[in-house]
């Protein structure tokens, strides 16, 4: 946990960072700058959704997760594969094979996140159903974490369109556990549920909730770790057990457009990409997607099957994903959906916190002192040169302009300021050096008859 309380599973190795600025131009919410040859996270400003996991060259940036000796934490243990892990795999390996190997892996039972998927679909039906009044359309999903702390930091006017439906990860793990616990007879506290995660919100979103007071996710796994797990024990798994009971539909949301899909209501927007989800969602603030219903956002391309830990290349993912969803969309959804009507009613998938916006783009806390910042933010940018070129270590002009406000900078960060202030000083040099001390000058000096004129020394 950071000083500002704050937990991040994106991390920096300082020892690998070369300073190139590769990070600071992708950051979808300006959270890194370049400081003295080395990356800065502002953890205030991270959402965790790994884009400069993916572009930095020198893997400088990475993602915290757990071990597998978190298991022997707990009496029973629980594996809860993400839809994507699916698509992992070549087309001959069924999910049953993936759940079986799974078990072998040290887990005491497997849970489908692509079954919780099916719950909060019906649970989203029924959301639905109550009606909202037009000025919170379009609803937007909740499912992916990095949105939900993008919409904090840079749109909070948006929060109240956010559906509060709990994540299929974390009603996974609630399903899990009374499965569990009704099946084995063990407290639920000493069931362990492990998420196994494509991308680093995730880790985050288990250890730090926004939605709920405590996350049900006692442990995240890496995808890829977990990849190599399955496939060393494949080649001796066991068939004969019916694990796999989840539908096309739950299996469906781990591509961008599954969870639309699966609604099968309204009018439907999907998109993937943190920077087209950043595009859509300032057409919503300007009010130009009324005609919207629901926003399916991914902050990854190709939705979770492009997630920074998952193995697969998303496009050959997609391909599978898409057979998969073809062969078992026939199949009826692996929860009942009276059963999941009534603990909607009851309020189980319910968030029970308000999603409020984080306080970072604040120039100060006082407000007389804030426009006066502001005021000399602006008179700043006036002098930049509005190129963004990232070479001063920020990722736009306006960026540095507000850290020469919060005094994080200097005007002379941006090299091309620096070259003027160079050149002005280069010509006051060549003038300083013209000029002749009376003692060296071969004229006369004033008054002593030679009508010399005293010399300007500025």
């Amino acid at each position: 946990m950071s000083q500002g309380g704050y937990f991040h599973s994106v991390r920096l190795d300082l020892a690998k960072c070369k300073g190139c600025t590769n990070c600071i131009k992708r950051c979808p919410v300006e959270a890194i700058r370049v400081r003295e040859g080395k990356a800065r996270i502002m953890e205030e400003r991270c959402i965790d959704c790994g884009e400069c996991v993916r572009v930095c060259p020198n893997h400088a940036k990475y993602v915290v997760t757990d071990g597998l000796e978190r298991l022997q934490d707990f009496r029973c243990r629980v594996a809860l594969p993400a839809p994507a892990f699916y698509g992992q795999f070549r087309p001959d390996v069924p999910p049953g094979a993936v759940l079986a190997a799974l078990l072998g892996a040290g887990f005491d039972g497997v849970f489908e996140v692509a079954v919780a998927a099916e719950a909060v679909t019906l649970a989203t039906r029924a959301y639905l159903e109550r009606g909202m009044p037009r000025a919170a359309r379009p609803l937007i999903s909740s499912a992916c974490p990095a949105v939900i702390r993008l919409m904090q930091v840079r749109f909070p006017t948006l929060l109240p369109h956010i559906i509060p439906v709990e994540t299929p990860m974390e009603i996974a793990a609630r399903l899990a556990k009374e499965e569990m616990a009704r099946e084995r007879g063990v407290n639920p506290r000493e069931i362990g549920a492990f998420f196994i995660t494509p991308c680093a919100a995730k880790v985050t979103a288990a250890k730090q909730p926004e939605g709920s007071l405590v996350s049900s996710v006692d442990g995240v796994l890496s995808m890829s770790a977990m990849y190599a797990e399955v496939l060393r024990r494949l080649p001796d798994v066991d068939l004969s057990g019916e694990l796999h009971r989840s539908s096309g539909m739950g299996i469906g949301w781990g591509a961008a457009g599954g969870e639309g899909r699966a609604l099968g209501t309204g009018t439907v927007l999907a998109v993937d990409g943190i920077h087209n989800v950043v595009t859509v969602l300032e057409e919503v603030e300007r009010g130009t997607l009324s005609d919207v219903d629901f926003i399916e956002a991914q902050a990854c391309v190709g939705g979770c099957i492009g997630g920074p830990l998952a193995v697969q290349n998303p496009f050959i993912s997609r391909v599978r994903m898409r057979r998969l969803v073809e062969e078992y969309g026939k199949r009826g959804p692996g929860v009942d959906e009276a059963e999941v009507r009534r603990r909607f009613r009851q309020g189980f998938f319910d968030m029970v916190k308000p999603i409020g916006p984080r306080p970072v783009l604040r120039l100060d806390e006082d407000v007389t002192r804030a426009i006066r910042k502001m005021d000399r933010l602006e008179k700043t940018l006036a002098r930049l040169p509005g190129l963004d070129c990232g070479a001063c270590g920020s990722p736009t002009c306006r960026a540095l302009a507000e850290d020469i406000v919060r005094e994080r900078a200097f005007e002379t960060d941006c090299i091309f300021q620096l070259r003027e202030h160079l050149e002005e000083l280069a010509e006051r040099m060549v003038q300083l050096t013209r000029i002749v001390p009376p003692a060296l000058s071969r004229d006369k000096a004033p008054g002593g008859g030679g009508g010399g004129e005293p010399e300007d020394r500025g």
